[in-house]
């Protein structure tokens, strides 16, 4: 994010004043798209917006670390989702050997060892009978994205309703502070696929605590199923400050006794989120 790298080249200090003309000016851009940089960086709490005093930095900008929002962490992991992205759009599909990946990203066979490793662990890709590499039948269009959201609007209010709903106090208590975390920075300083994991362990640990094995075991089949494609969903992150606060939520009302509720909402959040990712409107 550019008012990011912006903080960090002046080498600001926590409490510095961040005005919406400095920024204009700095980037070159008015003072519209500035107003919005520096409101969605109060959202997630990197600034503080004060009435009548503005925009203040809450941490020095050596606490920043590196944000790239089109790039993601290492090399390792920016080469996992050159390989991702390329093959949602549609440039790199057919069946493949090791050798031809190295050829295609200029690898050493190491690297590429690695990274196949680790898109095998994830289900992405399988080893073909004979040799080489195939990728995994994955959601990749925005009908089956969608018939994923409609199966768990079926799976994961009515975990929240089973008899056998327990509350795991330490994960309870894990997924708050990550969730926050998000609320404060997090959201611009970790990668797609962590952010990918602190949403989907969310749920999975809340179909764990319902008891019932086999609902459990649904939401992790299509969480795996879905991770390719949500990561295209990962560019535009102002949409996970409102995620987090939801998820927050129905932390509260899960742990205030009111289930019922609490599977009401999960419907409603889910539902909310899968037309803004499908652009699918409910019937």
């Amino acid at each position: 994010m550019r008012v990011i790298d912006l903080i960090r080249h002046h080498e600001l200090e926590a409490g510095a004043h961040l005005t919406e003309q400095w920024v204009a000016d700095a980037l070159d851009i008015s003072r519209t798209p500035a107003r919005r940089a520096l409101t969605y960086l109060a959202d997630i709490g990197l600034v503080e917006r004060t009435p009548r005093k503005g925009f203040h930095l809450t941490m020095p900008a050596s606490e920043l670390g590196r944000v790239a929002m089109s790039a993601d962490g290492d090399e390792d992991e920016q080469l996992y989702f050159r390989i991702i992205d390329d093959h949602l759009g549609g440039r790199f599909t057919d069946d493949f050997t090791t050798t031809e990946l190295c050829q295609r990203y200029g690898l050493t066979t190491r690297q590429a060892n690695l990274v196949l490793a680790r898109m095998e662990s994830e289900d992405l890709i399988r080893r073909r009978a004979g040799r080489g590499w195939e990728f995994v039948r994955a959601l990749s269009t925005k009908e089956a994205h969608d018939q994923s959201y409609r199966f768990r609007l079926i799976i994961e209010p009515a975990g929240l309703r089973e008899p056998g709903f327990a509350i795991d106090p330490d994960a309870f208590a894990l997924h708050r502070r990550q969730q926050e975390s998000l609320l404060h920075g997090n959201i611009v300083l970790l990668s797609r696929s962590e952010l990918f994991r602190y949403n989907s362990t969310f749920h999975e640990m809340l179909a764990e605590c319902s008891g019932n094995a086999y609902l459990a075991d649904a939401v992790r089949r299509v969480n795996r199923m879905r991770r390719m494609i949500e990561y295209n969903h990962q560019a535009d992150r102002s949409r996970l400050v409102t995620q987090a606060r939801e998820h927050l939520h129905l932390l509260d009302l899960l742990e205030g006794g009111d289930n019922e509720k609490a599977a009401e909402f999960m419907y409603t959040h889910l539902d909310v989120v899968r037309e803004l990712k499908t652009g699918i409107k409910s019937h």
